[in-house]
């Protein structure tokens, strides 16, 4: 049964995670709206490829922050309620995704994600990192890192002896990014998806 302290946990992840990071950050360092420009996505690698590694950099570690925090606060009150902090981390990413500050558009959950997954899964997370990593240094292309990540991270859950739970968030997670990156897919078939740093890479 939810209580009240159980709500105000799940509407902190809420919040936390529709704080629309890469937005104010560019609108305060560069003065112009992040959805006016690229992809339109207010997301780290749209950030980064139009505002700068300042402004991308900030991004991604304050969209992971969001994440990890409610997840982090929901374990250190109830560690043994598991799917507390799942919720928690749930309402981060639907937050980041859906942020109600920018009319229920939002990011694509990537490095929200991450950081609900740092707390939730350490282990099989840091492995997720290096297949992401892995993947744009091939590839070339941060989607085929995103992508790439939310399929090794359900399977790295399960490798790793993961509670049934957090694997099934894991692999829900992982077809929700996917999902996101459908565009990106299409562009990537098509060969006509950005490279790292822009159209030339």
């Amino acid at each position: 049964m939810i209580d009240f302290r159980d709500a105000a946990l799940i509407l902190f992840g809420y919040f936390a995670g529709g704080i629309p990071t890469g937005y104010l950050v560019v609108k305060r360092l560069k003065g112009y709206d992040i959805r006016t420009k690229g992809s339109g996505n207010p997301g780290t690698a749209n950030v980064y490829r139009n505002a700068g590694a300042l402004a991308g950099a900030i991004t991604l570690v304050v969209d992971a922050l969001k994440g990890y925090a409610p997840v982090f606060l929901s374990l250190s009150l109830e560690p043994r309620r598991p799917e507390l902090a799942i919720a928690c981390g749930a309402a981060a990413i639907i937050g980041h995704n859906w942020t109600p500050l920018l009319g229920f558009k939002g990011g694509k959950g990537v490095a929200t994600s991450a950081g609900v997954f740092l707390g939730l899964l350490p282990v099989p997370m840091a492995v997720t990192i290096v297949a992401f990593a892995l993947a744009v240094k091939i590839s070339g292309h941060i989607s085929v890192g995103s992508i790439s990540a939310a399929v090794v991270l359900p399977i790295a859950a399960v490798a790793f002896g993961a509670k049934q739970a957090y694997c099934i968030a894991a692999a829900i997670s992982g077809a929700l990014i996917v999902y996101k990156h459908i565009p990106n897919i299409k562009r990537l078939i098509q060969n006509k998806e950005l490279g790292i740093h822009g159209p030339s890479a």
